[in-house]
This record gives structure tokens, sequence and C-alpha cells, in this order.
């Protein structure tokens, strides 16, 4: 998204009119940006490039493009299959897009405009609702876990410099931004390679410091080499929220030892002990692979018995799916069925719905700043300082409610309003404004 943010700001001050919408497209030049990360990724990916790849055989498209990481790690296999599309870039040449659009007349761009790149690197058209944006501070991945493609289609880990962050930040916060969602493919390690020493602590704390910035949020940390002079930070500014993104996979040490984690279960389990001391009421949100080859029963029992102690606040799972190139691929059968996969998330997400509901309903009754994302037929919907856009949970402020009251008060997406919690549901909340924020 950050990618195509950036990209949709530049052909934008080459003076081209961007559209975010797949759904119903109208423009005559078509730019697929891709993901090939997981089997799922690549092919909702694919059809996608075929469904527009379709509309160029009918007449529909001038010009089609893809970029992004699908296109990136198989780019010489691509263009033989679907030849529809006029040129493949990338993760990291798109930006040749804006060029490759200047030796081409479209109706819509004045005549003789320059196409030169404009404004900071860093500067992006939001496609997100304005009040919140996702921040990225570093690309790549050094950890090379068995089963993930990442380090073979990023490349190494490769921090952003500080200042140039802190840059976009007031950029951003001078576009509407409130919310900053932090995100990497691996936030530890960052300024490792610039600085020689962990530098997220620092950044953070300058970022908390900059008028403007209501949140922050973190994904997402590695359990390995956990920067614990972060936890301070976190506790200290009450403008970043108690919200961690950790992904630890798993918790049997033979499953973590396959997977490449570099950390025992023991030692994952004090880094989650530390966190939850030195940031009290903190959320924490993970996500858990299940069918990774040499998986057995044992190992799986022993991941859900965890996961009921552990008690996650937030918690997601997914299946394994072998990618080739990576450590797994070439050195492991998989050799769980599909089924057994899709049973064991089910069975863990069975799980984390009991947790969800118990953890939700003792907010009933408490008082929390939410903001508002948007508005529904019958309800405001907003989120709290606990909840990530898209993935999380939401609260609903009922209009209805609202109106008996009289209160008449129409809320504002992109606001923060006092909430009264008055009703839970598995992964949701319910609530009464109290007073604007």
């Amino acid at each position: 998204m950050v990618d195509a943010e950036r990209l949709m700001r530049q052909l934008e001050l080459a003076g081209y009119r961007c559209v975010h919408d797949s759904a119903n497209p109208k423009g005559e030049i078509a730019i697929i940006n891709t993901c090939g990360f997981i089997g799922d990724a690549k092919e909702e990916s694919i059809d996608i490039i075929l469904q527009f790849a379709e509309r160029k055989t009918k007449g529909k498209l001038r010009k089609l493009y893809v970029m992004g990481c699908l296109s990136q790690r198989y780019r010489e296999e691509l263009p033989a299959e679907i030849p529809e599309v006029d040129k493949w870039f990338g993760k990291f040449d798109y930006m040749g897009i804006v060029e490759e659009c200047a030796s081409a007349q479209f109706k819509g761009r004045p005549a003789g405009y320059s196409l030169k790149a404009k404004g900071e690197d860093y500067e992006r058209t939001i496609t997100t609702p304005k009040h919140y944006a996702y921040l990225k501070i570093a690309e790549g991945c050094n950890r090379y876990c068995s089963y993930c493609a990442i380090p073979l289609i990023t490349g190494k880990f490769t921090s952003r410099p500080m200042e140039e962050i802190l840059d976009e930040v007031r950029w951003l916060v001078s576009e509407g931004v409130k919310e900053f969602n932090v995100i990497a493919q691996d936030l530890s390690s960052y300024g490792l390679d610039l600085y020689g020493e962990h530098r997220l602590a620092q950044l953070v704390d300058k970022m908390a410091q900059i008028e403007g910035v209501e949140w922050i949020r973190l994904h997402y940390t590695y359990p390995t080499d956990f920067p614990y002079d972060l936890l301070p930070v976190m506790a200290k500014h009450k403008n970043v929220c108690k919200y961690m993104d950790i992904a630890l996979q798993h918790c049997s040490d033979n499953m973590l030892k396959k997977m490449h984690r570099h950390i025992t279960r023991e030692e994952q389990d004090a880094v989650i002990a530390r966190i939850r001391k030195e940031v009290p009421g903190i959320c924490i949100r993970t996500t858990l692979l299940v069918g990774h080859p040499g998986e057995m029963e044992e190992d799986f029992n022993e991941l859900c018995e965890w996961v009921k102690e552990m008690k996650f606040e937030r918690l997601g799972a997914f299946a394994y799916s072998e990618e080739e190139g990576t450590f797994a691929a070439k050195h492991y059968k998989d050799d769980i069925p599909q089924e057994e996969k899709e049973r064991r998330v089910d069975t863990l997400m069975a799980i984390q719905q009991s947790i969800s509901s118990d953890i939700l309903s003792q907010m009933v009754g408490t008082r929390q700043r939410v903001v508002i994302d948007r508005e529904e037929e019958e309800y405001y919907v907003g989120r709290t300082q606990y909840d990530s856009p898209e993935v999380d949970c939401e609260v609903l402020i009922e209009k209805e409610a609202m109106r008996r009251e009289a209160k008449g008060e129409r809320l504002e997406a992109g606001n923060y309003y006092e909430i009264t919690i008055i009703k839970s549901e598995d992964f949701d909340l319910y609530g009464v404004i109290e007073k604007t924020t």
C-alpha cells in the first residue's frame, strides 16, 4: 500500500488522475501492485492480473503494468504466461512506471507536462481514511525463517534514515494524519544496519514528541534480540499505543527449531512476560503458523494449551504453504494434508474466540478513548488504542441511542471521543459517547 501510494503521488504530480479502485475501473492505464508472500496472496494477485488482461483484450484498457513482490519474484516466468501485460516492474523499480507513461500519450495529461518526479520521495497519496496511515521504516529481512520467502524477495534488512522518517511523519501530520501504524518486516532490527545498534526506541520517542501525532502503533516486532529499551518509551508516552504486534509463530521447541526462529519457548515466554510487566495493560497481537513440515500432533496440542495459557489479546493463525526457494521447500517434505492444516487453524481460532470474548467482556463499564473511522447506517464505527485498522476489534456507537438520549452531536471520522463500553461480543465492542476529546 505504501509503495502504491508513493507511485500515485508521483503520477498525480505528473498530471495524471489516479483512482484506487479495482472493483469499478475506468481509466486507460491499470497498475496492479502484487504480493508474493504466500500461496493465497499469489493466487489473488494472478487472478486480478488476469481480470485486467481480459479487459485489455476486449479493448477496455490501453496499458497494463504490474509491480510488487510477485512481479519481483517471478520476473522471468510471468511475461511469457501473461503477454497482455505491457511491462513488469519489481518491488524496487516501480517508479519507472512514471517514466514509462511519459512515452505514451493519454487523454487527461496536459500536453508537454514534465514527468520529472516532484516533492520528497516519501510524499504519497493516502488511500486509507485520511486520519491514519502506514509508516514503513525499513525493508527486507535477515532472519531467514525456514518457511518465509520475504528475504528472497526483498533482500537484506535495510533501515531508512531516522531523520527522513521523522520528516515523513511531519509531512503526514500536515496532510491530516493523526494515527501512525509503524510497519516493517522486522521492526526489532531497526537501526542495526545504519547505526550499529537498535534505534527503534529512539525513533518512537522522537515521533511521540511531534505535535499532531495522536497514536503510534507498532507492526511488527521479532522476539529474538528484542529491543527492550523500547518498553520504557511505550510506558512513558500516552500517544504510543499500548499495543505490540509480535509474530511468535509457535511455542514447541521442536517447531521453533525447525522453523529457524533462533529462540526457545522459555526465552519466548520471557520476552512476553517482560513486555507485559514493563508496559502494564498492553495488548499483544501475535500470529501463529500451523501445518509446517514436522509439526506432530503433540506439537499442535502443546500450541493449543500454550494459547490458552498465554491469553493473547489479539491472535491470527495461518496454514503453512510451501514457498519455492525457502529452506523448508528444499529440505522438508510438505506432508501434512491441506484439510488437516485448515482444521488446525480452525481449532486455534475457536480457542482464541473464547479468549477474545472473555477479554473484551472485561472492558464493559470502562471508558475508552476511541477514534471514529467511518459512519454506517445504524452505527458510528471506531477503534480503541488496542485495535489496528481492518484486522482488530471495532467499537460500534448506535446512532438511535444518541438520538434517544438527546445527544445531537454528530461524530466525525478522524476525531477522538470518550466512549463508555456497554456491551461486548466475541470480536467487537458497543459503546455510548461521553464527550469529545
